[in-house]
């Protein structure tokens, strides 16, 4: 039998594990099984790997980043982004050997790419976690220019106060990459000036439990453009899938 799973906490928000469970059904891949492992601490993944026998993980909040001590070997695009959804096990005659990769960068492009094209615009980037590295990775190869937007003070954010009208004119791309709005807590939802919002303004939430979040929903009833994150969720996990099947990597 053939095994992966997902490690986080909580994972109760995620639907990895539905989406490759109706996969391996729909494929008639009955040797595969997926299952979640709600580790509260990285030091249990040495002893899951051992005992469990995994030949891939994909890695969620809040662990993207902290894991990849964990590695014995990095994607240069993850190294570059500094962050890993996805690690891969490889057994090898010297044991078991553990290499991080990225597929958060493939699933934020392939939502992205139809709706920007080739337009000019600026984003705002809310959050500055595992998944926000792999957004402003994204943005930075297509040449769009960003600002990190963080709850708190730091050298070369934004803070959501600092939001004004003349700053929401000018950065009409605004990314969500913190779980503000993620089940169970659906009433959430960043602190920005909705009442700036209108149709040139464009929303992305990486949040994708439920399908329309509370931010999208302002963004939707101010006649915004919005995206759920649920595409990524669908693309970055084949990403997943295709890197775990790949011998060369």
């Amino acid at each position: 039998m053939r095994k992966f799973g997902l490690i986080g906490y909580p994972l109760g928000h995620s639907f990895s594990r539905k989406y490759f469970q109706e996969k391996f059904e729909r494929e008639n891949l009955s040797d595969c099984t997926y299952d979640n492992y709600p580790v509260t601490s990285l030091g249990q993944l040495p002893d899951l790997l051992h005992y469990y026998g995994i030949e891939g993980l994909n890695v969620t909040i809040p662990y993207k980043t902290a894991v990849i001590r964990f590695l014995d070997e990095i994607d240069p695009e993850a190294r570059a982004v500094g962050a890993v959804n996805v690690l891969k096990i490889k057994n090898t005659v010297t044991g078991k050997r553990v290499i991080g990769f990225n597929s958060d960068i493939t699933g934020i492009r392939d939502t992205l790419e139809p709706v920007i094209g080739k337009k000019k615009i600026s984003a705002l980037v809310l959050g500055t976690g595992g998944s926000s590295k792999a957004v402003c990775h994204v943005l930075e190869s297509a040449g769009i220019k960003y600002m990190l937007v963080s709850r708190s003070a730091k050298e070369g954010c934004l803070t959501y106060p600092e939001l004004s009208a003349d700053i929401l004119e000018g950065w009409k791309l605004i990314i969500n990459t913190t779980p503000l709005g993620m089940y169970p807590d659906i009433e959430t939802k960043p602190d920005i000036p909705y009442d700036l919002l209108g149709r040139q303004h464009i929303l992305f939430d990486l949040v994708y439990n439920p399908e329309i979040t509370a931010f999208l929903q302002m963004g939707t009833d101010r006649g915004c453009t919005t995206l759920s994150g649920l595409k990524m969720l669908y693309s970055q996990a084949e990403k997943s899938w295709e890197i775990w099947n790949n011998d060369s990597l």
